[in-house]
């Protein structure tokens, strides 16, 4: 066995892990909790997270097209501070409140914005306005008291979604643990631990990997929706920029 201490509101709290050789899956062993990115050290960090109330609500808007316009605008090739001004832009401007023309959109998306300082321009304003008008429209034909996975799979079917956009909708409307959201920074963390084979992508092979990861969270003992967020937190902190700004920071 291996123990953690932590200070946590004053005292101090202990948590009991398996010994590093012991395995959390077949092949992957549990590793020491004070090494970088074992799961021993992922169970830790959540234990730690847990107690102090991080990383348990990840929604970003109050309705399905808005978590859905937070989403969609966000993602792949997108740093997320540029994504969630964009979003917090349209909805500021009541352009969530119905379905929004697409060349309005585009408008709004193609002014530079202000994030710390720095200015930055959206990418793909007029590709994005065009997945997004589409999907708003579209939510008019998808069941929104479907399961969390039915309500995912439908998603996937509007404009511009694919199956991490749509886990990463349902996981912050949710809550849910049901689904998952395989993105680069949680495709790194389980390649290293080897958790995920190298040979998978979440392109050919999304839903192998979203199985993958609800196991190994549950091996952990951590629903899945907090391992997730704590991942890419670290994770993506990890990656050397000019400007890293957290999404704290953001109003």
């Amino acid at each position: 066995m291996q123990t953690m201490h932590a200070c946590v509101g004053g005292g101090i709290q202990h948590f009991e892990l398996p010994d590093p050789s012991d395995c959390v899956l077949p092949g992957v062993p549990w590793g020491a909790f004070d090494e970088l990115s074992t799961p021993a050290y992922w169970a830790g960090q959540a234990w730690q997270h847990t107690m102090l109330g991080n990383f348990q609500d990840h929604s970003l808007g109050r309705t399905l097209a808005e978590e859905l316009a937070a989403c969609l605008l966000g993602g792949y090739g997108m740093p997320a501070e540029v994504g969630l001004n964009a979003y917090q832009r349209i909805r500021s401007l009541g352009l969530l409140d119905r379905i929004p023309d697409a060349s309005i959109l585009e408008i709004e998306l193609s002014r530079p914005m202000m994030i710390k300082g720095r200015q930055w321009t959206y990418r793909f304003p007029r590709q994005k306005a065009r997945y997004l008008a589409g999907s708003l429209q579209g939510l008019s034909d998808v069941d929104q008291c479907a399961d969390d996975v039915s309500l995912r799979n439908q998603l996937t079917q509007l404009p511009g979604i694919g199956l991490k956009t749509a886990s990463w909708i349902v996981r912050n409307l949710r809550r849910s643990n049901a689904v998952a959201i395989i993105d680069v920074h949680i495709l790194r963390a389980c390649r290293q631990m080897g958790v995920f084979d190298a040979e998978l992508s979440p392109e050919r092979d999304y839903i192998t990997l979203e199985n993958r990861f609800l196991i190994f969270a549950d091996a952990l003992g951590i629903p899945p929706s907090t391992l997730d967020g704590l991942m890419w937190n670290y994770m993506r902190s990890s990656i050397p920029r000019k400007t890293q700004l957290s999404l704290f920071d953001l109003p």
